[in-house]
C-alpha cells in the first residue's frame, strides 16, 4: 500500500494541471457510491417491512429509484468525459518528461540497453500508470459500492453477514496471492517484450542493411526466438492466472452450495422467512462474484500500476540508469579554441583507447586528424562533446574545463557531422527547423547554398517541403552529408567536426562536400577526421594519431617528409585508388 501511495503521488504530479477534472471525477464517484450503498439499504428495508398496505409507498420508491438511475447515468457520462481529460493530459506530460530523461542518459547507458527498453516504457507503461487514476478509480468505486450490499445483508440477517464476510476474506486472500504470482510473471513478460520491441525497431530501421547483408533468415530467426520466448512468458503468466481462477471458481461454487445449506437450515429453524432467504441468496452474486471480481480487478490494476511506475521511475529517478552531468558555467558565444591535456579514456575501464593524449586546436583554423581504424579518432570527438566522461586528464573549451560548463555551452557550440548523419523523417525545411525553430526561409536557402545543396533541392517537386524518409533514406550519402552541413550552418556552432565525412562518397560528391567545407574556412574552427587524405591536404595543420596519442603534426608537405606513418597512409590511399 505504501508503494502504491508513493507512486500515485508521483504520477499525480504530472497531472496537476488537470486536477479540476480529477476533482469532478472524485465527486461523481462519491455520488455513485452513495447511490449504490443507499439503494440496497432501501431495498433491504422494503423486503423486511413490506406489507399489502405499502403498495403506494412502493410505487413512490420505484419512481425515486428511476430518478436515481437517471442521475447515475449522467454521473457516469461526466466521469468518462473528465477521466479522458485527466488521463490524456497526464500521459502526455509523463511521456514528455520521460522523453527528456532518456535524452539525459549517459551514452554508455543507451549503448548497453535495447531501444525497446525505452520504447515500451515511453508508450505502454505511461499509459498503464495513468489508468490507475481512471479505470482504477472506477474499480475502487465499484468495490466501495458493493460494500453497500454487505450493509444490507447485516440489516437483514447477521448470521449470513458473518458467513458472507468470512467467504469474502478467504477469496480476497486467494486473489491477493494470485496477483503476487501473476505480477512476477508479468515483469518477466514485459522485460522480454522490451527485447522484442527493440528487435522490431531494428527490423524497420535496419531493413536496408539486413537485405544487403543477405541476413534476412538469420535476423528473422533471432526475432522468432525472442517472440517465441515472449509468447512463453505470456503463457506462463496467463497459465498461472488460469490455475488460480480455477481454484477460486471451484471455491465460489462450494461457497454457493454452503449458502443454500445455511439458508435452508435458517428457514427450517424459523430464523428467517422464505422471502428473506431468497433475498439473502440474491446477494450471493454481489458479495461472492461481483465484489470479489472487483477486488481481483483492483488488485491487478494496482499491481500493474506499480510495475509500470517502477519501470518508468527507474529511468527518471533511479541510479540504475546513469544521467549525464554538466557544470553550471555558461558561455554565450565561444571563441573556438579547445585543448586535450593528458587525456586517457577507456570504454570498458580495461583497455585504453586514448592514453595521455595532448592536442591544441585554435579558433578559425582547419585541422585534419589521421590514423588507422581503432586509434580513437571518433572517440576524441565524442569526448569533446561530453558524450562520455574521461578517466584521466582535462579537456578545455576556450580555456575552461568542460566538466564545469553547462550542456548548452558545449553542445550548443559544437556540431559533429559523421559519415552517416541521422536525418529525421521530416521535410528538408523541418530538419533544419529542429535546430532553430524561428529560422527564416532566407536563412534556410543561404545555409543550403553554402552546403552546395540548393541546386538539388530546387529540382525536387516539393522543394524544401520534400519529406526525406526515416534516416534520410530518399537521399544519397552525399546529399545527407550536405544536409547535415546545412544543419550545422543553421545551428551556427563555432566548432564543426567532420568524422569520416567523405570516406564512402564518390569523387564528384566528395568534391562538392570539399567545396562546402571550403565555404566554412576562416569563420569556423574545423576539425576533420579523414580516411581520404585528399580531404585534408589543404588543412592548416594535420595531426597523426597512433597508440592513443598524437605522435606528430604539421602540414601535408611537412609530414610527407618527416613522418613514416603519414607517408604510409598516403601511399596506401594511392594504391587503393
Amino acid at each position: 500500500m505504501k508503494e502504491t501511495i508513493k507512486n500515485l503521488k508521483k504520477v499525480y504530479s504530472y497531472g496537476k494541471k488537470y486536477k479540476k477534472s480529477l476533482i469532478i471525477q472524485i465527486v461523481c464517484c462519491i455520488i455513485g457510491i452513495i447511490i449504490n450503498v443507499t439503494i440496497p439499504l432501501i431495498s433491504a428495508k422494503l423486503i423486511v417491512n413490506f406489507t399489502d398496505s405499502m403498495w403506494n409507498q412502493a410505487l413512490f420508491m420505484a419512481l425515486i429509484l428511476l430518478c436515481v438511475s437517471f442521475v447515475n447515468e449522467v454521473k457516469t457520462l461526466v466521469i468518462r468525459k473528465n477521466t479522458q481529460i485527466f488521463r490524456r493530459g497526464t500521459v502526455r506530460n509523463m511521456q514528455m518528461a520521460l522523453g527528456r530523461e532518456i535524452l539525459k542518459l549517459e551514452q554508455s547507458t543507451l549503448d548497453s540497453n535495447s531501444s525497446g527498453v525505452f520504447i515500451q516504457r515511453l508508450t505502454n507503461d505511461t499509459d498503464k500508470m495513468s489508468g490507475m487514476f481512471t479505470t482504477g478509480m472506477g474499480k475502487l468505486t465499484g468495490f466501495l459500492s458493493n460494500i453497500g450490499s454487505f450493509i444490507a445483508i447485516l440489516i437483514i440477517d447477521y448470521h449470513m453477514f458473518i458467513y458472507y464476510l468470512l467467504a469474502a476474506i478467504i477469496l480476497t486472500i486467494l486473489y491477493y496471492i494470485k496477483n503476487e504470482k501473476v505480477g512476477k510473471k508479468d515483469i518477466e513478460f514485459r522485460n522480454q517484450s522490451d527485447k522484442v520491441a527493440g528487435l522490431t525497431g531494428e527490423l524497420v530501421r535496419g531493413a536496408r542493411d539486413i537485405k544487403m547483408l543477405f541476413a534476412k533468415e538469420s535476423f528473422m530467426k533471432e526475432l522468432d526466438e525472442n517472440i517465441k520466448l515472449q509468447s512463453e512468458k505470456n503463457f506462463e503468466m496467463r497459465n498461472t492466472d488460469m490455475k488460480f481462477n480455477l481454484v477460486i471458481d471451484l471455491l465460489k461454487d462450494f461457497f454457493e452450495f454452503i449458502t443454500i445449506v445455511i439458508l435452508v437450515y435458517l428457514v427450517t429453524k424459523n430464523a428467517v422467512t422464505v422471502a428473506i432467504a431468497i433475498a439473502l441468496y440474491s446477494y450471493k452474486t454481489t458479495v461472492l462474484t461481483d465484489l470479489m471480481g472487483t477486488v481481483s480487478s483492483l488488485l491487478e490494476e494496482i499491481k500493474s500500476f506499480n510495475i509500470s511506475s517502477n519501470r518508468v521511475f527507474n529511468i527518471i529517478n533511479s541510479r540504475k540508469y546513469k544521467k549525464e552531468k554538466f557544470g553550471i558555467k555558461h558561455i554565450n558565444k565561444i571563441i573556438g579554441n579547445f585543448e586535450f591535456k593528458n587525456v586517457s579514456f577507456s570504454y570498458d575501464n580495461i583497455n585504453n583507447v586514448l592514453t595521455g593524449l595532448n592536442l591544441k586546436i585554435k579558433e578559425n583554423k582547419t585541422y585534419g586528424i589521421v590514423g588507422k581504424s581503432g586509434e580513437g579518432k571518433t572517440t576524441m570527438f565524442n569526448l569533446l562533446c561530453k558524450l562520455y566522461d574521461i578517466q584521466e586528464g582535462t579537456i578545455l573549451l576556450d580555456g575552461i574545463d568542460i566538466t564545469e560548463l553547462d550542456e548548452e555551452s558545449i553542445r550548443g557550440n559544437i556540431t559533429i557531422i559523421s559519415q552517416n548523419p541521422y536525418i529525421f523523417n521530416l521535410s528538408i525545411k523541418e530538419n533544419l527547423k529542429l535546430v532553430k525553430n524561428d529560422i527564416t526561409d532566407e536563412e534556410i536557402k543561404k545555409a543550403c547554398h553554402l552546403a552546395c545543396l540548393d541546386d538539388f533541392i530546387n529540382n525536387l517537386p516539393n522543394g524544401y517541403d520534400t519529406i526525406v524518409g526515416e534516416g534520410g533514406v530518399t537521399l544519397s550519402g552525399g546529399q545527407r552529408q550536405r544536409l547535415a552541413i546545412a544543419r550545422a550552418l543553421v545551428q551556427k556552432t563555432k566548432i564543426i567536426l567532420f568524422d569520416e565525412a567523405t570516406s564512402a562518397l564518390d569523387n564528384e560528391t566528395q568534391s562538392q562536400i570539399q567545396k562546402a567545407i571550403d565555404n566554412l574556412k576562416d569563420e569556423y574552427t574545423i576539425v576533420i577526421i579523414a580516411h581520404r587524405l585528399s580531404t585534408i591536404v589543404n588543412c592548416d595543420e594535420i595531426m597523426v594519431l597512433q597508440g592513443g596519442k598524437i605522435i606528430d603534426s604539421g602540414t601535408h608537405k611537412d609530414l610527407l617528409k618527416s613522418n613514416k606513418t603519414y607517408k604510409k597512409l598516403c601511399e596506401t590511399e594511392l594504391v587503393e585508388k
